[in-house]
């Protein structure tokens, strides 16, 4: 039974829901309670005050967890198995990738080899993703961190940092001195 009405809303979000307007345009609170409503039932977990913004995908939603108070993106796409904390907020266009091609052999094509396999990524709490940022297969990325816009982060992100760039790189940290 359960199977079923996740499938249900999942259809509901994927042909209507996704589309409901999103702050300020008239009838977005009505968007953020539906596409709460429903991804309660497509989610591994759910905290409370979520905000999923229009047009937003995220598959299947296997394994997502979203944190209390914490946001996903207009035009985002969050894969499998992430895990995203508490108070995060995140712009447009994000995209977390949790998978990823194999290329290693050079006597196939590429695209005829597999895919990696899921490789979680975990958002901390209190993290601000910026415009267009794209997250790696299997990032951690440290609570209280800042992600500048169109950044492409490739390794795990220390707490406190705020990071820029392709690939993205530590610029400097939120605290005067770097936390142990």
């Amino acid at each position: 039974m359960k199977s079923l009405l996740r499938t249900i809303c999942l259809i509901a979000y994927y042909t209507v829901a996704r589309w409901f307007p999103t702050r300020p345009v008239p009838g977005w609170k009505f968007g953020y309670f539906v596409r709460r409503v429903l991804v309660r039932h497509i989610f591994e977990r759910v905290g409370d005050n979520v905000m999923v913004k229009q047009n937003a995908r995220f598959g299947k939603g296997r394994g997502i967890i979203v944190g209390n108070n914490s946001q996903i993106g207009e035009r985002s796409y969050i894969g499998a198995q992430t895990r995203i904390g508490n108070d995060v907020i995140m712009g447009p266009d994000v995209v977390i990738w949790s998978v990823s091609h194999a290329f290693d052999r050079t006597d196939i094509p590429i695209n005829k080899q597999e895919g990696t396999g899921v490789r979680p990524v975990d958002i901390g709490d209190d993290v601000w993703l910026g415009q267009r940022v794209i997250i790696m297969p299997g990032v951690k990325v440290g609570s209280h961190s800042v992600i500048g816009a169109a950044s492409v982060v490739t390794k795990d992100v220390p707490e406190w940092a705020i990071m820029g760039g392709v690939p993205a790189r530590v610029i400097r940290y939120r605290k005067v001195s770097k936390p142990t």
